[in-house]
């Protein structure tokens, strides 16, 4: 790529690329993603109209021009991870719309004449009285009704200015809101949008796990219990309880077998299923996410509602305070004093706009929240629930040792226990598949059909032998294994530092597999910074053993901790706790955390965790760092904060320019300009991030 440095200081560039035509917005998408992808770059921003790229960096400097040289718009690998809804056609779209707003009203203001401008404002009016009218010939006093009676009675009384200003600034209002809206849901629709690398794709009897990007229409793929379906597809063979909570908004699993058409993006509670592919990666999904978002009341908190109801019902004692004002002092310039400040615009605007903000914010720190009332849920939350495994410990256990108890070796063991674990994305099962892995032990697919057991194991015949994995509960008391006599005593002196898989064949026990479950070093001092924001109760649950769980729950300083728990325990804890008139929230990973997650007021997942874990919680954070339930925390708690400030200064502000109106201090020009003015300003703070750069 031909391109030239059109400015420069240190560890920033800014160039020109050279290309024929000009730069298309998917074109500068591109490059975007490219130029943020090199290393030592920090950030990356293209401009389309001008061709230019700024680019701030630390690395080396000349790494990144030959990589800039390097770079082409013809990567289809570069094609397939960037996705094709950016958002930057819709910020071109409404950035040039307000433009042009402010142009026509400059230009109607500068250079139409008295009576031009006047007829303009009056056909500019009648959208403004048709929704009035509307609402009244329904039988609804709300705000539409307000703005039709502010804008018809300046015209009456040929106050042309003051009903062009109403007009436009509401106009403005609108669309600030519209572009903040739109923008915060294509936002969390993209962080929504399926994260899928690789899925098992059927030839013949066998099973292959590849690219889902190598997946074409026509195809067969194979969906196991607790992943998503990553596909549009016909089911062909099996059966399966299909979650489409995320996509139709149904509480209840749906069946679907042989015939039924099943979507992209709905999870596998139970069963497995064999599907045809109807409709290929990314060409329909974003588009229903976005529509899902639009239509789900999930998106509307209750200080939304509160806000929008609170305008409504104060229109009849504007409109009231108007005629008595009228009445007392025979002054139609103080009675339409009320009627320029309606409260409604800076209420219904600023609210939504701040939710809607915060959940934006939350999305660029790798957080994702799918609806409002979840932010305020969190912020009222007192009590918080941990699952242990991938959450208050490492998202990636490692396999510490194998200790054998019959004559296979340690790695044929493990080539074993990985070829069953591999169907069932869990961090310890992930933990065996990636040792397994490292020692370069390939697992054919030898078993029968794989049986899982929520919460238990997984069982299955190999060679005509049941095999067995999981906890010491299935495994002995459940399934009646024994463990051989002669190894007893070593059974006994297993380490009780790790957690203990065990593995059972033929009905006696043939392995236990010692998981080292790291800590989170963070653990601890998220826990202590989550009380200081407002959380009383810390819970730990987990299917582990008690000596285990009591040695993590000493270490982070949960409150509470609960061993040995099935996924219904987690649940009915959660309910519990709400029927006590708690706010709960629950942070989980893995599919024995779904029915907790789906139960608690505010349900957190880690997004590498089990994919239906991810799609029933409302909230998504990254495996990375734990620190985000705290950034969380605080932005959810900032934002009701931001909201009571809201309440008040609009209340306050445009009472008292109500009452300036009637006292005469003010005219009904001066009284909407201000109203309008701070209905702006208010609903533009709202659009601020709530943390500082150093509170991330």
């Amino acid at each position: 790529m031909k391109f030239s440095i059109k400015h420069e200081i240190k560890g920033r560039l800014r160039v020109h690329i050279y290309q024929k035509g000009a730069m298309t917005l998917r074109q500068a998408d591109l490059l975007q993603y490219y130029l943020g992808t090199l290393c030592g770059v920090e950030s990356a921003k293209v401009y389309e109209r001008t061709a230019d790229a700024v680019v701030v960096y630390k690395g080396d400097r000349q790494d990144i021009l030959e990589s800039i040289c390097r770079f082409t718009y013809e990567d289809e690998g570069l094609k397939e991870l960037v996705p094709s809804a950016s958002g930057r056609a819709l910020n071109r779209e409404y950035k040039e719309k307000l433009i042009q707003r402010v142009m026509i009203r400059a230009a109607t203001k500068v250079f139409f004449p008295g009576w031009l401008r006047a007829a303009y404002t009056a056909v500019s009016a009648v959208r403004y009285v048709y929704r009035g009218l509307c609402c009244l010939l329904q039988g609804r006093l709300e705000v539409e009704v307000l703005d039709a009676t502010a804008i018809s009675v300046s015209i009456i009384r040929r106050d042309f200015d003051t009903a062009g200003s109403v007009m436009f600034l509401l106009g403005i209002g609108g669309l600030l809101e519209e572009w903040t809206h739109k923008k915060s849901v294509g936002d969390l629709a993209r962080s929504m949008s399926l994260n899928i690398e690789k899925v098992w794709q059927k030839t013949g009897d066998a099973e292959v796990l590849v690219p889902v990007s190598s997946i074409r229409e026509g195809d067969f793929i194979t969906v196991h219990l607790g992943n998503v379906i990553p596909l549009d597809g016909i089911v062909t063979e099996g059966e399966a309880m299909v979650n489409q909570a995320s996509m139709t908004g149904e509480s209840i699993p749906v069946k679907k077998e042989k015939g039924s058409y099943v979507y992209a993006g709905t999870a596998v509670e139970e069963g497995e299923i064999t599907l045809q592919v109807k409709s290929a990666q990314g060409s329909t999904r974003f588009e229903r996410i976005v529509q899902m978002i639009e239509d789900s009341e999930k998106l509307k908190s209750a200080v939304e509602g509160k806000a929008s109801g609170l305008a409504d019902a104060l229109v009849p004692w504007s409109l009231g305070g108007t005629a008595l004002t009228w009445l007392i002092t025979r002054n139609a310039t103080r009675a339409i004093s009320i009627l320029m400040v309606d409260f409604s615009c800076a209420l219904k605007l600023a609210m939504p706009l701040a939710v809607l903000s915060a959940m934006r914010e939350a999305g660029s720190r790798h957080i994702t929240v799918k609806g409002g009332k979840f932010l305020e849920a969190v912020a009222q939350a007192d009590t918080i629930v941990f699952d242990k495994t991938g959450t208050l410990t490492k998202a990636e256990p490692v396999v510490a040792d194998i200790v054998p108890f019959n004559d296979m070796s340690r790695d044929e063991l493990l080539k074993t226990a990985a070829c069953l674990e591999e169907h069932f994305p869990h961090s310890m099962a992930n933990a065996v598949v990636k040792e397994a892995a490292r020692r370069g032990l390939i697992h054919e697919e030898m078993h029968s059909k794989v049986d899982y057991i929520v919460a238990h194991g997984i069982a299955t015949y190999v060679n005509g032998t049941r095999v067995i994995i999981g906890s010491h509960h299935f495994v002995f008391e459940d399934e009646g294994c024994e463990i051989p006599e002669a190894r007893r005593e070593e059974f006994e002196a297993l380490p009780p530092s790790y957690s203990h898989l065990y593995m059972a064949m033929g009905g006696k026990l043939a392995a236990v597999i010692l998981i080292e479950d790291p800590l989170r070093e963070e653990a601890g001092q998220v826990i202590r910074s989550l009380k200081e924001l407002g959380i009383r109760k810390v819970v730990m649950m987990t299917g582990d053993s008690e000596r285990t769980a009591r040695a993590i729950a000493q270490r982070v300083g949960v409150d509470q901790y609960f061993s040995e728990v099935l996924p219904e325990d987690k649940a009915g804890f959660v309910e519990r706790e709400k029927a006590a008139g708690r706010k709960v929230i629950m942070v989980g990973d893995g599919i024995n955390d779904s029915p907790a997650l789906s139960a608690a007021d505010a349900g957190i997942a880690i997004s590498e965790g089990a994919a239906i874990a991810r799609e029933i919680a409302d909230i998504t954070i990254s495996e990375e760092d734990l620190y985000q339930l705290v950034t969380l925390k605080a932005i959810s708690n900032r934002l009701m904060s931001r909201i009571n400030w809201n309440y008040r200064f609009v209340i306050s502000f445009n009472l008292g320019l109500i009452l300036m109106g009637v006292a005469g201090l003010i005219s009904p020009a001066t009284s909407a300009l201000l109203h309008n003015t701070s209905t702006v300003a208010v609903s533009l703070k709202s659009m601020t991030d709530l943390l500082d750069e150093k509170e991330e």
